[in-house]
């Protein structure tokens, strides 16, 4: 089974990347799903249900997110009719959506997809491993494949949680800090791990922002509005060749493709 995961779609240049590179990405690798991490496709902050539209006819059948996605009051209503726009598990119960959903490839094998969110320099939830843990468990009874977007800022928490779920999960994918690593690799138990698969969105950014605007907040110290940044795009992601009987991961291969948009 081929999935391609990409990281954070930054506003409409991060969207207008992803239009442009799929159908190329998919034709090439055979890919038979493909997800991608939302939170900050809608003008850099949060997921509309017009953004949630062109996403889905972008081929991209999973949504994950993070902090961000709650950034757009109309997402609350989405996230509670579809089934496979996902918030981080995490979340106390009552919130809006789910964390996990289960989808089938067109020849009908089946792939579970489970968002996390860490709590090292972040908001306060609950522990996200005593949570992957139980979701995992429950995820197994339909499926072997199962994909972990864990939205975190340590590396420390990142890997950590890459070990804790090795031979247990198909992938455990970092997201949130926009930064690809370069650190992709099959651990001993069959688990694909990189610790922040990046972003797509503009290349000539401080993390998707215009870099004039951060460089001023680090200068003066003052509070600043965010704008996506605009020009050249880069589109980064990983494709995971995964075991659909097993479960078990047989490759990752980390994508940065730069596009002059």
């Amino acid at each position: 089974m081929k999935i391609l995961f990409l990281g954070d779609i930054i506003g409409k240049p991060g969207r207008q990347a992803a239009e442009r590179a799929l159908p190329k990405l998919i034709t090439r690798f055979g890919v038979d799903l493909c997800v991608a991490n939302c939170e900050n496709a809608a003008a850099g902050f949060g997921l509309t249900p017009k953004v949630f539209e062109q996403l889905k006819a972008m081929e991209i059948q999973v949504l994950t997110s993070g902090n961000h996605i709650w950034n757009k009051k109309e997402v609350y209503q989405l996230l509670d009719e579809q089934k496979t726009i996902l918030r981080p598990a995490n979340y106390p119960p009552g919130v809006p959506g789910r964390g996990s959903c289960v989808v089938s490839t067109a020849s009908g094998e089946k792939a579970a997809f489970l968002n996390l969110m860490g709590r090292v320099f972040m908001h306060p939830l609950d522990c996200p491993f005593r949570c992957a843990e139980a979701e995992v468990e429950k995820l197994r009874h339909e499926t072997p494949v199962i994909v972990v977007d864990f939205h975190a800022e340590a590396t420390s928490e990142k890997i950590a949680m890459g070990w804790f779920l090795n031979g247990k999960v198909s992938a455990v994918l970092g997201t949130h800090t926009h930064v690809q690593t370069a650190d992709e690799t099959i651990l001993s138990g069959g688990t694909a791990y990189i610790t922040d698969v990046g972003m797509t969105g503009p290349r000539d950014s401080v993390i998707g922002v215009k870099k004039e605007i951060i460089i001023e907040k680090y200068l003066y110290q003052i509070p600043q509005r965010f704008d996506t940044a605009n020009g050249p795009t880069i589109l980064c992601g990983v494709l995971l060749d995964l075991d659909a009987g097993t479960g078990k991961a047989n490759h990752i291969l980390r994508l940065r493709l730069e596009d002059e948009g």
